[in-house]
């Protein structure tokens, strides 16, 4: 069965997800569209609007939501303001922070249009305006012989052709996004807004309070809310940074609550999640639990331990690599609590009974046993072949991409030489001219953090690393461009390698942002011919890590053909109750406030207040409250009037759970009531339900966010941010 539901001027046809969701929790990341067949689910939770409302991504109040490109934010006054999380605005703090000025820690307040600051090169905001299905225009009409690479690259050149289409209109992104392992394919069309400000981020003791001692737990006490502006030429069009620019004026804007969200009431958080694997089959999960997350373990740990020791010793170098230190920390963090579910909380075992099941009720009927029977024994023989070389093959990608820096600019700057000389069509989508200001803009955004010191010990970590891999035995490659031999001594490995990295670091200029922009046009030839290691080195690694990526293009081929098949079976067994995986694109999820019963059978309540701030505060460290913080809250308590404070909770509430299903992607998205009103930002996820991505707990998955009353008090009480708050709508 299907249904039509308009969007603007477009319809979408998906499958009817209709029935009672009375037993579910809150799972399901929905696509907009969606939202209309769960009218009666909200209604029963106290929604008060159309459900249809949130299928109009033109109209309020999804018209106000909008991705940060990795982070989710939404507009909150008539003239381009945006709230996100502080942990997403972390890059724009850096880029305009020097060790004399570093706002990273002290926060920032512009008190005038003027003073807003770039938030950096790359920056940008996207806003959707149309989802258009396209599944067959991507893959109808494909003969059953077509397989492999071959089919890889007849959808990847459907998908660019129609990318192209929809870029004709000036200042316009498109993105062509596949929904149900393949099953079905969307456009999705964005305002690209280039011009984007940092307006206001409160002090890290208030933003990042709680630091990693406090990540992905519950009670938290964050301040987690910054905000941007977006910016385009005076005839309204996206441009790039200009003193000229003005304000850009979305047609909707959130109105924020100063009565927060209260317990068992309903909220709606719309955003941009990352990626989830919920429809991943058994042995895909597997071997991410049996490889993947440990291996991310050991090597962040190891990584963090080195950065962590570069920063204690160096100002200027602790400013470069806070970023990285602080993202390696929280995946870090995220990765073991999924490993610890998956494996002593029997996540794993409750994914096989599912596809146990799945595969029970195939075999239960001739006509599903003759569509179906094959697809996942076939999806399970490729993810077999697949990890045969896995170890290898990740650890020759890393030694640019995984490391970054000058490496991975090189590598950046020959692929982009190789695939110039294609015609735009033929060009891997990466690298096809659309994007080539994006790859320039992250050539310049990357001097910032650029840091030889950082360069130089993780380029001997890794290539050290890859000269001994776990699996056993060695990796020629390497051997041959390291000048390491079998049989040689550690001591004697370990001067060899550490000559090699030396000579790479000190003898490149790729440091030098203004070399390495000027780069961009060379071909390979005069890439090479310039004599930089980096440059060097990256020719030497370009065909085997090519070899890499056509091998995984053909496995990726395959799993086409499979992919959608599989997740038919899937939506038929279930009824077609089924949201689709994470993938980025805009999702609206719903629940209620509540709070969760913890590890020793206590209940943990749903809000924390001011109050723990004060008990947890210690000076410095992760619980570094900022005087001006303490002294407000002092003066509250001796009697200051605020409106924000909860008489339930007699306090200032700060962060609150929900039931909302989210995953990363999510920071920073519009937590909204009943009433469409902003009464919070979804910031994280508790750790004992983070594998969730993969198997969803219906009992105790919680998501943490930031409330409106914390954020307007903060604003008030503490920064005094009465311009931004002049500008926005407060319903009392």
């Amino acid at each position: 069965m299907k249904i039509q539901i308009p969007i603007g001027k477009l319809t979408l046809r998906l499958p009817l997800l209709a029935g009672a969701m009375t037993g579910l929790a809150a799972e399901g990341m929905w696509m907009p569209q969606q939202m209309p067949a769960l009218a009666g689910r909200l209604a029963e939770l106290g929604y008060r609007g159309e459900a249809k409302t949130f299928a109009d991504l033109t109209g309020y109040p999804m018209g106000a939501i909008v991705s940060l490109g990795g982070c989710s934010a939404s507009f909150v006054s008539p003239a381009g303001l945006i709230v996100t999380n502080h942990h997403c605005v972390q890059a724009a703090l850096q880029l305009n922070s020097q060790p004399d000025r570093n706002l990273m820690q002290d926060g920032f307040l512009a008190r005038t249009r003027e003073a807003e600051l770039p938030s950096g090169p790359g920056s940008r905001v996207y806003v959707t305006i149309a989802v258009e299905e396209v599944t067959t225009a991507v893959r109808g009409g494909i003969a059953p012989e077509v397989k492999g690479r071959a089919f890889h690259d007849l959808i990847e050149q459907r998908t660019k052709a129609l990318t192209a289409e929809r870029e004709k209109k000036a200042g316009v992104r498109c993105t062509v996004a596949s929904f149900f392992e393949g099953l079905n394919y969307f456009a999705i069309t964005q305002i690209e807004i280039r011009d984007v400000r940092l307006v206001y981020a409160p002090a890290a003791g208030i933003g990042n309070f709680g630091g990693e001692t406090d990540n992905w737990q519950w009670p938290r006490h964050t301040g987690d809310f910054s905000f941007l502006r977006a910016y385009v030429s005076k005839d309204g069009q996206p441009a790039d940074f200009s003193k000229d620019n003005v304000p850009f004026a979305p047609k909707h804007w959130l109105k924020v609550s100063a009565q927060g969200a209260s317990p068992d009431e309903l909220v709606i958080v719309a955003g941009y999640p990352g990626r989830t694997a919920r429809l991943a089959t058994y042995e895909a999960v597997k071997e991410t639990v049996q490889f993947s997350l440990p291996r991310t373990i050991k090597r962040n740990t190891e990584q963090i331990a080195i950065l962590e020791k570069l920063a204690a010793d160096d100002t200027e170098t602790a400013l470069r690599v806070s970023t990285r230190i602080r993202g390696l920390n929280n995946t870090l963090t995220k990765t073991k609590g999924v490993h610890e579910a998956m494996v002593k909380g029997g996540v794993l075992a409750q994914k096989e009974n599912q596809e146990r099941e799945l595969v029970a009720w195939i075999a239960g009927d001739p006509a599903r046993q003759a569509r179906y029977g094959k697809v996942i024994p076939e999806i399970a023989i490729l993810t077999a072949e697949r990890r045969q070389t896995w170890e290898r093959n990740q650890l020759l990608m890393e030694l640019t991409g995984g490391i970054g820096g000058a490496l991975g600019s090189a590598e950046m700057l020959y692929r982009l030489a190789v695939e110039r000389a294609k015609p735009d069509a033929d060009r891997d989508p990466s690298y096809q001219q659309r994007n080539w200001p994006r790859l320039r803009e992250g050539q310049d955004r990357l001097q910032r953090s650029l840091d030889r010191k950082a360069d130089r010990a993780l380029m001997a970590y890794h290539l050290a690393y890859a000269a001994g891999p776990p699996t056993g035995g060695r990796i020629e490659e390497i051997d041959r461009l390291t000048g390491l031999a079998p049989g040689m001594s550690q001591a004697v490995a370990e001067r060899t390698l550490q000559a090699f990295v030396d000579d790479l670091v000190a003898g490149s200029k790729l440091y030098d942002r203004a070399f390495r922009l000027g780069l961009f046009e060379k071909t390979t030839a005069e890439l090479t011919a310039l004599g930089d290691p980096m440059l060097v080195l990256a020719a030497k690694l370009y065909p085997i890590q090519e070899a890499i990526r056509n091998r995984a293009k053909e496995q990726a081929g395959t799993l086409a053909r499979l992919g959608p098949v599989y997740a038919e079976a899937l939506l038929a067994k279930e009824g077609n109750l089924v949201a689709p995986d994470a993938n980025g694109t805009l999702r609206v999820t719903f629940g209620t406030v509540k709070g969760v019963e913890n590890r020793d059978g206590n209940m943990y309540l749903p809000h924390t207040t001011l109050r723990g701030i004060t008990q947890k505060a210690t000076g410095g460290g992760d619980f570094n409250a900022p005087p001006l913080q303490l002294a407000a809250i002092k003066a509250l308590r001796e009697g200051r009037k605020t409106p924000f404070l909860n008489s339930r909770l007699g306090d200032v509430p700060v962060n609150f759970l929900s039931t909302v299903d989210t995953t990363g992607g999510n920071s920073g998205s519009a937590t909204i009531n009943g009433r469409n009103e902003l009464v919070g930002l979804l910031f994280d996820g508790t750790y004992d339900t983070v594998a969730s991505d993969y198997f969803f707990d219906r009992l105790n998955t919680r998501s943490i966010h930031c409330d409106t009353r914390y954020m307007l008090w903060v604003m008030t009480e503490v920064d005094q941010a009465d311009n931004l708050l002049r500008e926005m709508t407060i319903v009392p």
